[in-house]
Formats: structure tokens, sequence, C-alpha cells
């Protein structure tokens, strides 16, 4: 007995969207690892700490806590441990938020801003490597696409 099928009207357009999402998913997936393995071994880092640096490179005149992890959509637990080894490195420096005894602001400090630009540099630089394949229009046409699935895919 086979499976009811849950969209009757699924068809070929469904099935080429199918494929498609599985394919983007590999693609960000091989291109994520190479970025991981990349921070790993030219610079003893990992994709989540870059992540928060090039937030906090972005704002500098700091966030919240709070701000930094609703920015990167992820738990306050997870931010907090990333904030604390770019504390110790001289990185990150963090503030008391005037008025508010609990919350704390972290921003880059001149060493931060500095490492944060090295490793920015080469992560351009791998990012660019890494889908080289594709040519300037090319790359500009999917990121348009990608738009449009990001604005009018919404439901």
């Amino acid at each position: 007995m086979s499976a009811p099928n849950p969209r009757p009207d699924a068809g070929p357009d469904s099935k080429a969207r199918l494929r498609l999402w599985l394919k983007l998913l590999k693609a960000t997936r091989t291109v994520e690892s190479g970025l991981r393995e990349n921070l790993r071994t030219e610079f003893a880092s990992t994709l989540p700490r870059f992540d928060v640096m090039s937030a906090l490179a972005r704002n500098a005149g700091g966030l919240k806590m709070s701000e930094l992890s609703g920015l990167l959509k992820v738990s306050n637990g997870n931010v907090t441990g990333i904030i604390e080894r770019l504390v110790e490195d001289g990185h990150v420096l963090r503030e008391p938020v005037p008025g508010d005894r609990r919350a704390n602001r972290v921003r880059l400090t001149r060493k931060g801003e500095e490492e944060f630009a090295r490793q920015a540099a080469r992560h351009e630089a791998w990012v660019d490597d890494l889908l080289g394949a594709l040519n300037a229009d090319e790359a500009r046409a999917i990121t348009a696409t990608l738009d449009r699935i990001l604005t009018e895919g919404k439901s």
C-alpha cells in the first residue's frame, strides 16, 4: 500500500524545488565546512567566534549581550562563552551599561579590530575561492534569486 500524497497537485515543479533545496543545503554545508577548517587552521579560531567579532565590528559602539545574541539568533549562553574567550584574548572589552546593573555592553578592542580585519580579509578570499566557479554576473543573479525567495517566499 502506498502512502497518500499530502499534496496531490505536487508535480515536476515541486520535485525541482526539492532538488534545489537539497543542492542549496549541500553547497552551504560545503562552503561552511571550508570556512570552519580555514579559520581553525589559519587562526586557531571558530566560525561562531568569527561571527561574534563580525557583529561587533559592524556595531562599533558595542552591543548588549542580549542584542548580540538576538542579532546572531543564538542563545545568550552560546554568546557568553565566546565573549569570555575573546575578553581573555584581549579582543573584546566588557563594559557596564549605565542604569542597568545586570547588563554589559561588549565591543571590540583595538587589538580585536585588527585581528578581525585580518580574519575578514582572509574570509573574503576563502569565500571567493570556494565560490570561484561562478563569475560575478552569475553570483549577482543567484543573489537576486535568493533575495526573491527571502522576500516573496515567506508564508
